[in-house]
């Protein structure tokens, strides 16, 4: 019997995501190659681990039987400003779930226990932006009823 858990996520992981983040990257350079490299990391490893340490930035792995098989990277944040309440945000960051365990239910366990761990923080809301050219993203995070916040514009010069 397989059995997974969703854990901080450690140093020992470092492989893992570094491999999680190669396809997030392959999928933004397929459909913005003028804004994102065929190549490179998001993060050193030294920076990894940092992040896994803060605790305002909180990683979380889905962990089947020893195999990293996603993860999603949060960032608490506390917006303020004269014209903004003063509430609690949870920034998710970036979500992957390996593509040959796509359709598994991972990204959904994982974004159920990014839920609940919001709640359990005080968190007003989660929000996360999506490239519109990934539409499949889109609708992953509008099937967990997530809805446009606000909408960003570009202007691309040629």
């Amino acid at each position: 019997m397989t059995s997974y858990i969703i854990r901080p996520a450690e140093s020992r992981d470092l492989e893992a995501v570094n491999g999680l983040l190669r396809q997030v990257l392959a999928v933004h350079h397929q459909g913005r190659p003028d804004l994102f490299r065929p190549e490179g990391k998001k993060y050193t490893d030294d920076e990894l681990i940092s992040i896994f340490a803060n605790p305002d930035t909180p990683v979380f792995v889905y962990d089947k039987d020893g195999a990293v098989l996603g993860y999603v990277f949060c960032d608490l944040q506390h917006p303020s400003s004269g014209a903004l309440e003063p509430i609690k945000t949870l920034y998710v960051d970036d979500l992957c779930v390996n593509e040959k365990a796509r359709g598994e239910g991972i990204g959904r366990s994982l974004f159920n226990y990014v839920k609940e761990f919001a709640r359990e923080n005080g968190c007003h809301n989660i929000t996360l932006h999506v490239w519109e050219c990934n539409p499949g993203a889109k609708a992953f995070y509008e099937s967990l009823g997530l809805k446009p916040q606000y909408t960003s514009m570009e202007l691309i010069y040629d």
